[in-house]
């Protein structure tokens, strides 16, 4: 997930850029493709069916990616959809060079960076109104879900505990489980600098779990890792025992690997949000796989340790809407950089 590993400097220049170029922003619809139909959603869903193709570029991994690919072509197996995984910063600026010169290749685009979602959306700039039936079913609700009638949610990646179950079989209940003298050296936790969402997640177990929380955490000397990956697979290995701040292992339960999860209350995450590009060279079919990914169908493919917008998906760790996620305006470049230097000192200093 791209926006975990955002730099200092890269964080800058997407705020930066993204201001630049939605000034500059053509913004033309339909690229050198087709163009969107006007009429009923049976139209739409016929004249997607004429484009016969769709491209989806997103920042979710690729289990997932690879899951709503198999489910969308058993539901629209005329339409072949292809998608290109990147982070963040490799993605958004594509999207932006594709808007500025009118040649668009992405026509749906899933993103997690807070700072680009909230100035792209209430631009305009790169994207179309949305137009499918499922933005109005009210279990989504578009009027929590949809910004602008451009950006809608999809899901949340959510961030909770972890454990090796040989050594803690009892499991965790909360985060301040993990401040237990008996852990001390055995804690697994993430490495925020420089990373906007990491140093936002710290942010939020301080001020949800108390203003010492971080500091007693230092205390434990835990192992650092620069990815909740890491301190996964940390935790499988039994190089760390407890973890106050790892995905749901959803997959390595599954593998039958001798760890657990959940999530604590209140808990945070990082949303995922899509929108249909203001250049997609298949604008019909762009529109239909966005409606899917919010459908059923489409929520149920992409429950594999995220939190689903629909309410009552099978495999969903949460309600998207209930998920705490990072507040743009509060990450600034320094915000961060004053952050990150504050735990360098308490955790390597």
């Amino acid at each position: 997930m791209s926006v975990l590993g955002r730099s200092i400097r890269t964080t800058t220049i997407a705020v930066v850029g993204v201001v630049a170029l939605t000034m500059t922003a053509c913004g033309s619809s339909g690229g050198g493709g087709t163009s969107p139909v006007e009429g009923s959603w049976d139209d739409v869903v016929a004249a997607a069916k004429s484009e016969g193709s769709v491209m989806l570029y997103s920042s979710q991994n690729t289990t997932i990616l690879d899951s709503v690919k198999k489910a969308w072509s058993q539901t629209y197996p005329e339409i072949t959809l292809d998608f290109v995984r990147g982070t963040d910063a490799d993605l958004n600026p594509r999207v932006e060079t594709e808007n500025k010169t009118g040649k668009g290749t992405a026509d749906v685009h899933v993103v997690t960076d807070t700072a680009w979602i909230a100035s792209a959306a209430e631009s305009g700039a790169y994207s179309q109104s949305l137009k499918g039936d499922a933005f109005d079913d009210p279990d989504y609700g578009r009027d929590r879900s949809v910004k602008n009638d451009r950006f809608f949610l999809d899901v949340a990646a959510t961030f909770g505990m972890g454990w090796n179950t040989g050594t803690v079989p009892a499991g965790l209940t909360d985060p301040r489980d993990v401040l237990r003298p008996e852990y001390r050296g055995k804690v697994g936790v993430v490495n925020p600098v420089g990373i906007a969402s990491y140093v936002d997640l710290y942010r939020f177990y301080r001020e949800n779990f108390g203003d010492d929380f971080v500091d007693q955490l230092a205390e434990q000397q835990p192992r650092i890792y620069p990815s909740a990956l890491g301190v996964a697979q940390a935790l499988t290995s039994g190089e760390v025992v407890v973890s106050p701040m790892v995905q749901p292992l959803v997959q390595e339960v599954a593998s039958g690997a001798p760890v657990n999860w959940a999530l604590p209350t209140p808990s945070w995450g990082t949303p995922f949000y899509g929108h249909v590009t203001s250049v997609a060279p298949h604008p019909n079919a762009a529109q239909v796989l966005a409606d899917f990914l919010v459908s059923p169908e489409g929520q149920r493919a992409q429950a594999i340790g995220v939190a689903t917008a629909l309410p009552g998906i099978d495999g969903a760790t949460a309600d998207a809407h209930d998920i705490a996620g990072p507040d743009p305006t509060q990450l600034t470049p320094e915000f961060i950089e004053r952050e990150s230097r504050e735990w360098e000192q308490k955790f390597q200093g």
